[in-house]
């Protein structure tokens, strides 16, 4: 028996990579952890209009952190060591791993990332699309 799909009608040609990619990421959307928030932020000074993902990352060092791009996923890891010297009395914090995913859409760009206070921020733009209007000359046939 086939599974019904998004994008299975005859108007929607070529979509095959998109369903994939929703595939992919409603498989990866069930771990809550790290928390994180998405922002639209404004255009200042010299910045355009752009995206930025917040995640809660407290206990992480710059250097546990990882952020990549793998085909169109902006990708973030954290790997906390567990300290084999220290006697917890009470361990409440566990030291944790996770890899974070987002789908990134055509031409979204990564400006940077930002550690501070335990908020992991990265920054993404979508640079302006040129307008192109292109005529295409209809030939007559007699």
């Amino acid at each position: 028996m086939s599974r019904p799909t998004l994008m299975n009608s005859p108007f929607l040609l070529g979509f095959d990579d998109i369903e994939k990619a929703l595939e992919r990421v409603t498989r990866t959307a069930s771990d809550g952890y790290p928390p994180y928030n998405i922002e639209r932020m404004p255009r200042e000074d010299n910045l355009p209009e752009r995206l930025r993902i917040t995640l809660a990352v407290a206990g992480f060092s710059r250097d546990q952190l990882a952020i990549t791009l793998e085909e169109g996923q902006l990708v973030i890891r954290g790997r906390q060591q567990d300290d084999r010297e220290r006697q917890f009395l009470h361990r409440g914090i566990a030291a944790r791993q996770f890899q974070r995913s987002f789908l990134l859409a055509e031409g979204m760009q990564v400006l940077g990332a930002d550690l501070a206070d335990g908020l992991l921020s990265v920054d993404l733009v979508r640079p302006e699309p040129e307008r192109i209007v292109k005529n295409i000359e209809i030939t007559v046939r007699s």
